[in-house]
């Protein structure tokens, strides 16, 4: 094959498949069950040819035969019976060469993997549009959600201004948890793991990586500039403690992890991080494993898409309409729009972002604490909503809700208290969004 003049012959598009795990068995399991109804909408078959997986022999229980299993990604991909490339490995390598491999081929590539989107996008769409071929990754993101064509298709009239998520369904587990039974942060991830919302090493749902990934596609899309991840300040939720917690509770607040991407003064500004926002606002009512954008746009103004976002089942879902989508465009001998990054914003620093915040310290319970700490805080220009105390003697703290700051203002004003005599130290900072 080369380019979509290529058409598949005899009214089938084959698919080879690489990586056979859940989402893998998934995909084929749905293209078997649904096969009329996916025929009627695609104009053709899809048929799933070859799959690779890392050990060919074991049972996993698809209506395949032996042969279409192989250990070599390598062989699937230049395997003149298949068609279109499906790739769920996930990494950065060897997906990316993989990827790459088939583009080159003339093979339209569907992936639902973000890593690789997020560091090496750019390489990977100049492939596909020098091929002249489909690169698609509706499931990269939000598993089932459909995100990616909505931003592209449906909304690209619209001048999108903001975007908010919750993109990570093990944290937003992890916090739920925490919110409504008082679990610690490890008793919650252990609950996770447990009901196999975890990976055993969650690290890089626990630290932001994940969010951070997808935050980079979604920005990228939305404004139509290139997000890398590693242009997304991120934290993680392994500092967030119980207190912290019970504290957002008693003010109207619920701390999730939020994705946020927005222009600001035509910059874009992609972060990912805890935050308190309000319970009235509909990401608060977004509980356990499941995942929603919310969106802000000039015209169509708000708008939220929730649903599952992981697991085998509602990935497979958006993996199979990207093959759908990419194999009409196959018979038809044409190709979707890949990359729609023809702007070049500059990227905001994280200290030059603003919000409020919310801080906890440790401190003697003695005339002219806080007004120490208002000094402090003076004279970096950050002011203080309110403040109270809790506890006395050894156990006493304040807490302190800021207007609006400077990032960077508000990260001096915290080394400095960490400083002063009067504070023990201070526990907690988290951000604050939705109210002024």
């Amino acid at each position: 094959m080369s380019g979509p003049e290529a058409r598949p012959a005899g009214g089938v598009v084959r698919v080879g498949l690489l990586g056979g795990g859940t989402v893998g068995r998934a995909v084929v399991r749905l293209l078997q069950d649904r096969a009329e109804d996916i025929a009627q909408r695609a104009g053709c078959r899809l048929e799933v040819v070859r799959v690779a997986v890392r050990d060919p022999e074991r049972d996993r229980g698809l209506a395949l035969p032996p042969h279409a299993f192989t250990s070599s990604a390598e062989e699937v991909v230049a395997d003149p019976d298949v068609d279109v490339v499906c790739e769920l490995i996930g990494g950065v390598e060897p997906s990316r060469t993989l990827m790459l491999d088939a583009l080159s081929r003339g093979k339209p590539v569907v992936t639902a993997n973000k890593e690789v989107l997020a560091s090496h996008g750019k390489e990977l769409f100049d492939a596909s549009e020098a091929a002249g071929v489909d690169l698609a990754f509706e499931g990269a993101v939000g598993g089932g959600i459909p995100m990616i064509r909505p931003l592209k298709e449906s909304l690209a009239g619209e001048r999108i201004t903001r975007l908010i998520g919750i993109v990570n369904g093990t944290t937003n587990y992890v916090l739920t948890r925490m919110d409504e039974d008082g679990l610690s942060f490890q008793d919650a991830l252990d609950e996770a793991r447990e009901l196999g919302y975890a990976e055993s090493d969650p690290t890089a749902d626990v630290d932001g990586s994940d969010a951070a990934a997808k935050c980079a596609i979604l920005a990228s899309i939305a404004f139509n500039s290139r997000v890398v991840a590693d242009d997304v300040y991120r934290e993680g939720i392994d500092a967030v403690r119980p207190e912290d917690v019970a504290a957002a509770r008693r003010l109207g607040y619920v701390v999730k992890l939020i994705a946020f991407a927005e222009l600001e003064d035509e910059d874009v500004a992609v972060r990912v991080h805890p935050a308190m926002i309000p319970r009235d606002h509909p990401l608060a009512a977004v509980r356990e494993a499941y995942n929603a954008v919310f969106l802000e746009g000039d015209r169509v103004g708000e708008l939220m898409l929730y649903g599952r976002g992981a697991g085998g089942d509602p990935t497979a879902t958006a993996v199979a309409g990207d093959l759908i989508h990419v194999a009409r465009n196959l018979l038809g001998g044409s190709r979707g729009r890949g990359c729609t990054c023809y702007r070049e914003r500059a990227i905001r620093p994280m200290e030059r972002m603003e919000g409020q915040y919310y801080l906890l310290l440790e401190v003697e319970d003695r005339p002219g604490v806080l007004a120490r700490i208002a000094t402090v805080t003076g004279d970096n220009h950050v002011s203080i909503k309110s403040v109270w105390q809790e506890g006395t003697g050894e156990e006493a703290q304040l807490v302190l809700i800021t207007h609006r700051a400077v990032e960077g203002a508000l990260q001096r004003t915290v080394r400095e208290l960490r400083e002063l005599p009067v504070v023990r130290a201070v526990r907690s900072v988290l951000r604050v969004e939705g109210v002024e």
